[in-house]
């Protein structure tokens, strides 16, 4: 009987050595002052009052309906309206000299060959000189509508391709179609008594 007291107390001292868990630690909420309600005053029950009315009534006008320039369709397309800009007249994006006369309207004055690069004048219709080089554009402008309804038109212009003894010669390149070959066009230097070839 002894030994199963002594066998049964070491049993309970046993579990009494072991560690108790630490209680969990409580999270203290933070104080929230307290609110206090102002007494109502002659202010807030005016303000009060206010707000429970209904909001006066507004006049509607059949106008505000129609579309203007005050009240637009958010929902309108514009489709319209880009295509019509696409179709006007295609402003040039470089520099053209003569951009007001077309090439047969003007005239090769003067040649000259020996300055790098050659130079050449050309006279519009009005009798007025204007000197060229290789490499610029000359010339009234040629509008291409692209291809499809909704593609934008494009300009197309002479370009100085060479200049020789006794002519100049203008190419132009489509460039939105780079298979077509180019168009060449030569402009003689008038034998008129003015003309001079400087070499």
């Amino acid at each position: 009987m002894s030994s199963r007291l002594v066998l049964g107390f070491l049993a309970l001292s046993l579990l009494g050595c072991e560690d108790e868990p630490a209680p969990p630690a409580s999270i203290a909420a933070p104080a929230v002052p307290a609110v206090r309600t102002p007494a109502p005053n002659a202010a807030t029950t005016a303000s009060s009052a206010a707000e429970s009315e209904p909001p006066p009534k507004m006049e509607i006008v059949e106008a505000e309906f129609t579309e203007s320039e005050r009240s637009r369709d958010p929902f309108r397309s514009f489709a319209d309206s880009f295509r019509e800009e696409t179709k006007g007249a295609a402003k040039s994006q470089r520099a053209v000299v003569l951009s007001n006369f077309a090439i047969d309207e003007l005239r090769l004055i003067g040649i000259v060959t020996r300055a790098e690069p050659a130079k050449a004048m050309l006279v519009d219709p009005g009798g007025t000189g204007y000197v060229v080089q290789r490499g610029q554009f000359v010339g009234k402008a040629d509008v291409v509508q692209a291809a499809g309804r909704t593609g934008a038109s494009y300009e197309i212009n002479w370009r100085v391709d060479r200049i020789r003894d006794g002519d100049i010669v203008l190419v132009r390149e489509d460039p939105q179609n780079p298979d077509v070959p180019s168009a060449t066009r030569v402009i003689p230097l008038r034998p008129e008594g003015n003309d001079v070839v400087v070499k």
